[in-house]
């Protein structure tokens, strides 16, 4: 053993060695296959480059692109029961919970937080598809009417983001009684001539659809969204028949009158301005903001000198 073998051949080895790659430095798109680097994604808000296809975005990264400067602040929400039901398949709720808490980062499936977008002063709340499937429980309840009351309270409108599988089963009966607390939260919103817009992204299905998530005064999706309240397959195992392509889909829903609007994740921001802005009787958006005057400097008066006088 001598210096070569403990320190110069390693120190080759090192430098010629095939370095390995990070995992969660390239994205593939699930529509066309294409890799996608991992900072092109965040800055196109998760839609694909190469066909648009939209890939799930969480709340906070969604707000971070809605709100002006990615600035804003959340909104309590009181909390429920732990595991009211003590409820268990699989695993215990509680487990569930945790394990749901840890993978995401987030308390719960749905976020809620108020700011400007193109100074318009707004509520937002956005559902969480990797938090549970983003199921309906009694946070979500909770977080709605928080979101209305808050919107009641500053007069601003509610826009909510939906993404949800449906209720959630761990809560049963107590998650199903969130459908009528939430549009009785929703009503409170028109009683008090505020705007609710609601955006629909992919997949909102389940008792989501049939309660706050088709109550908007405005219906926009995102592209290829399923909005439904049973899923396809379940509607042709039951009624034995092929469904029309793209059944159920945001496209197929626009085109038979169930949406008002379906609007690419990237031209998002822009519409929901000008639509609130119109419904709120504000003046149009300003696309840029230019410099104040700078104060006028007061303009030097002339002064001749006094001539000699002669005596």
């Amino acid at each position: 053993m001598n210096w070569i073998t403990n320190y110069v051949r390693p120190r080759i080895n090192s430098i010629f060695s095939r370095r390995e790659i990070p995992e969660n430095l390239w994205v593939k798109c699930d529509e066309c296959g294409t890799m996608l680097f991992h900072r092109e994604m965040s800055d196109n808000l998760n839609v694909c480059s190469n066909c648009g296809h939209h890939m799930n975005i969480t709340p906070r990264e969604r707000f971070q692109g809605l709100f002006d400067g990615g600035i804003f602040t959340e909104v309590s929400v009181p909390e429920p029961l732990a595991d009211p039901l003590q409820f268990r398949d699989q695993k215990k709720y509680p487990d569930r919970m945790k394990a749901a808490q840890k993978a995401t980062g987030e308390k719960e499936a749905m976020l809620v937080a108020t700011g400007e977008i193109g100074r318009t002063p707004i509520v937002a709340a956005a559902q969480d598809f990797s938090f549970m499937a983003g199921s309906m429980g009694m946070y979500v309840g909770n977080a709605i009417i928080a979101a209305a009351e808050k919107a009641v309270e500053l007069r601003r409108p509610l826009v909510l983001f939906s993404a949800a599988g449906g209720a959630r089963m761990q809560e049963g009966i107590l998650s199903l009684m969130q459908m009528p607390r939430t549009t009785v939260a929703v009503q409170m919103l028109k009683e008090a001539n505020l705007p609710y817009i609601v955006v629909l992204t992919h997949p909102t299905t389940g008792g989501v659809t049939a309660s706050y998530a088709m109550l908007g005064d405005i219906q926009i999706a995102e592209p290829g969204a399923l909005i439904c309240f049973a899923g396809p397959r379940v509607i042709e195992q039951t009624i034995r028949e092929k469904l029309p392509e793209g059944f159920q889909r945001a496209e197929y829903l626009l085109e038979h009158g169930m949406l008002d609007r379906v609007t690419d994740r990237r031209k998002m921001r822009e519409e929901l301005v000008q639509i609130i802005r119109m419904l709120m009787h504000m003046p149009p958006p300003v696309a840029g903001d230019l410099p104040a005057p700078s104060p006028a400097e007061p303009t030097p008066v002339a002064t001749t000198p006094p001539s000699d006088q002669t005596s």
